[in-house]
Order: C-alpha cells, then structure tokens, then sequence
C-alpha cells in the first residue's frame, strides 16, 4: 500500500502541498511528509492541515510503518505556524474548527503508535513548533529557529 497526496492549490499556485515518501530497501518502513508550501514558509493553512490529518490517519493503522518524519520539501524552512492570511479571510464561524482541526492535528502527532522525528532547517514558529513539539523527538540544523512568538503579544499558544 501506498500513501498518495492528494494534489491540491494553495492560495498562489498550483502546487502538491505535501509530499509523501515511503521508503523501500534500507530504509523500509520510514514514511516522509515533507510540507510543501514555499511561498507561504509552509504555513498551516486548511489544506495543508487537512492533508497531514488524512495521512496520519491512513498511517497509524499501517503495521508496515516503523518512523515518520516530518519535514519541509524546501530548504531553510520548517513551518511558519498558523496561515494568518488565510486566517484573516475566514469569517468567525469558520475560525473555531479550523483552531480545533489543527489541534487535533497536534493530537494526531502525538498519538501516532510509531516514532515521529520532526527535521527541522530554519523556522519553527507558533504553530509549527506546537506540531514539532508533538512529534518524539526534534532533529535541528545549524540554521534553526524555533519560538513561541505569539507569546510576545500574550497571546496563549492555541494549536496544542
């Protein structure tokens, strides 16, 4: 069995906002997802989170995975954390699941049966750091950058 994305658009182009990898011979039963959203530093819009709550749901059930990693398919770039801007264009009632589907995507993260490695090159911030701090263990290049930074407005972090 195969995890296939699903190809969908992000608010600028056309584009496969997560990329799904399952790895054979030496490195079988590892599984990649690597965010996919450059223009917007992988930012968790609800595409992209209902794409990532999709696979994990497919691969917690999937006896052939060992490991997950998480990832970013563009260099210099972890996660960004929330989409505000897809945020600001969602009316009030449209504001309260989206919160609750991306804590439940922190959730998922955090329950997966298997090992979750969470590789992150450059900015983990906000909501992306709340997912890396889900996963079991946090992997940081030379160039990482992680923060809460919604606290600086004393704002409580909401994704998880």
């Amino acid at each position: 069995r195969h995890l296939t994305p699903r190809v969908s658009f992000s608010s600028d182009t056309p584009s496969e906002e997560l990329v799904i990898r399952r790895h054979t011979d030496d490195l079988a039963g590892i599984v990649e997802l690597s965010m996919n959203r450059p223009k917007a530093r992988n930012a968790l819009g609800k595409n992209l989170v209902a794409m990532l709550g999709d696979a994990l749901s497919e691969i917690s059930f999937d006896k052939d995975v060992r490991a997950v990693i998480l990832r970013s398919e563009n260099a210099g770039m972890f996660c960004a954390g929330a989409d505000l801007k897809e945020r600001s264009q969602m009316s009030p009632e449209e504001v309260g699941p989206f919160v609750s589907k991306l804590r439940g995507l922190v959730t998922s993260f955090a329950e997966l049966p298997m090992p979750v490695i969470a590789a992150i090159d450059g900015a983990a911030l906000g909501g992306g750091l709340e997912v890396a701090l889900a996963c079991d263990m946090r992997v940081c290049s030379d160039t990482a950058k992680i923060g809460l930074v919604e606290t600086k407005l004393a704002i409580i972090p909401g994704a998880g």
